[in-house]
């Protein structure tokens, strides 16, 4: 199969807004790629914004400069995802004018319309809405079975792309079974207003716990051997050594538990977020890392002990599971109740020990693995700050032609200019994508910069966020978390927008 038939079928789902076409165009895809199972896996992970070999060393510093585009397409999917492995396994004296060298070889023999996914493959911007969703339903149209059973293999085996292979053979699925040592892709949860929205949603009784601003681990035990996951299945059991020897500790045979790994201070209360995420990204010396940070963990749901899989038991009894195996110390604060004061009270409480908010759970839910689903509800704070557009990018997929990803700036009070401090593309309607195509093409300034347009710093909009980091890629030295537009502001001026200081004062 030629790359051009994956770009091509690319290209076609980002131009519909139809579940339906989307759906089609990829079954129609994987039909013809069902001749080579391997081949199957390779472009369900492409068309879902992944390599196979998750991360290979290639960003935008390394796609500024690209040769010309070939006239014919030559590249077959086998022999571009071949290339991606090469890339990825370079390393040691010269590497980087190999790699450079691979990447430029890649893209001679690509056409501009092959060009154009494969930088937006690499670069972590194929937004073209075929999202987990969508592809489970092309893979079950395409091997003509019931999308749910292609949602609870890939749930179980936590890996779509292996499920899909499988499944366009015309296997049977039984074998993704949660299985302990392999990943299972984790519950998650959607979001409520507010703790009396979560009881309502919950049918008056929700099951409160604190939300820790820790890393998600997901804890495998088979006798003495343990491995950790993390939330996208990566495997860091070895930078790891507390979450180890702590469920070493526990008197269980076989284990599959999610947790968090979380930084404290002598305190107890919780260090920022990337003091954890520090630790996660240590893989040499790990011992000192340790010494100079230990992480503590939290048990907060099981699915499985020692020869029972507890997947789809309600949320109480896995947590009766839980309760007789963790001890106190190592399992999140809790509160069942119906009781909307007594439910503020708790979130309170948790926000004032420093941690994010509260999860409320239905009591009867089972576990969804890979789900975003009611039976799990997240509630915290927001945070809104009024910044300026310092730039915006040209979309892809549905959003092309159209003004997108906003470059967000605060105000520095000592120049009058503006700081840098984050991007985002979320929380934009069909509508407000149309007024700021319209805006920022009126306001641009000095051209392009590929595909980044820069425009006058006038406009004012509203963001939410959920926090603020530190970040050595933005020159105020922060960075917003989970940014998402509220609405523009046309009532406020530039002058009038929130300062660096105060973006640093939420960090």
């Amino acid at each position: 199969m030629l790359l051009l038939d994956v770009a091509s079928t690319s290209l076609k789902v980002g131009a519909t807004s139809s579940r339906l076409a989307k759906v089609s165009h990829i079954a129609d895809l994987l039909r013809r790629a069902a001749g080579a199972g391997e081949l199957v896996a390779t472009v369900v992970s492409w068309l879902s914004g992944e390599l196979r070999q998750r991360q290979i060393g290639v960003g935008w510093a390394a796609l500024r400069s690209l040769p010309p585009p070939a006239s014919d397409p030559v590249l077959t999917v086998g022999e571009v995802d071949a290339t991606f492995t090469e890339i990825g396994g370079v390393c040691g004296k010269g590497s980087q004018s190999r790699r450079a060298g691979l990447i430029n070889g890649l893209f001679a023999a690509a056409t501009e319309t092959e060009q154009t996914f494969l930088v937006r493959l690499l670069s972590g911007e194929l937004r073209q809405g075929a999202l987990i969703g969508v592809m489970t339903d092309a893979v079950a149209k395409a091997a003509g079975i019931p999308a749910a059973a292609v949602q609870r293999a890939a749930m179980l085996g936590g890996d779509l792309p292996a499920v899909a292979a499988t499944a366009l053979t015309g296997a049977s699925l039984d074998q993704f079974a949660l299985q302990v040592g392999r990943p299972v892709g984790p519950m998650l949860a959607q979001t409520a207003t507010s703790v009396a929205d979560a009881l309502e949603k919950h049918s008056g009784t929700s099951i409160f716990e604190a939300k820790l601003d820790g890393a998600r681990v997901q804890i495998h035990r088979s006798g003495r051997n343990v491995t950790v996951y993390t939330r996208s299945l990566d495997d860091v059991t070895a930078r790891l050594p507390e979450v180890v020897e702590a469920t070493l500790a526990l008197p269980v045979r076989d284990l599959v538990a999610d947790g968090e790994a979380i930084a404290l201070r002598p305190d107890n209360r919780p260090h920022r977020f990337q003091v954890t995420a520090s630790r996660f990204g240590r893989s040499v010396d790990v011992a000192n890392a340790r010494a100079a940070q230990p992480l503590s963990v939290f048990f907060f749901d099981i699915l499985h002990r020692d020869g029972a899989d507890l997947l789809d038991a309600p949320t109480t009894e896995r947590l009766a599971a839980l309760d007789s195996l963790i001890p106190p110390t190592q399992r999140v604060d809790r509160l069942t109740t119906s009781d909307p004061s007594a439910a503020t009270a708790f979130l309170t409480s948790t926000l004032r020990a420093g941690h994010e908010g509260v999860m409320a759970k239905a009591p009867g839910a089972p576990y969804q693995a890979g789900r975003r689903g009611a039976g799990w509800l997240k509630i915290k704070p927001v945070h809104t700050l009024d910044l300026v557009v310092l730039a915006v990018e040209w979309g892809s997929g549905r959003r092309t032609g159209k003004l997108s990803n906003i470059h967000l700036g605060a105000r520095d009070p000592e120049t009058g200019k503006f700081v840098m401090v984050g991007k985002t593309f979320k929380g934009m309607t069909d509508r407000m994508l149309a007024w700021q195509t319209a805006r920022f093409s009126e306001i641009a300034v000095g051209g392009t910069d590929g595909y980044v347009v820069h425009v006058r710093p006038e406009q004012v909009v509203e963001i939410a966020l959920d926090g603020v980091q530190a970040s050595t890629r933005y020159p105020g030295g922060v960075a917003l978390r989970f940014a998402r537009v509220v609405r523009y502001r046309d009532d406020k001026r530039p002058d009038e927008a929130d300062t660096i200081d105060a973006v640093r004062a939420l960090y």
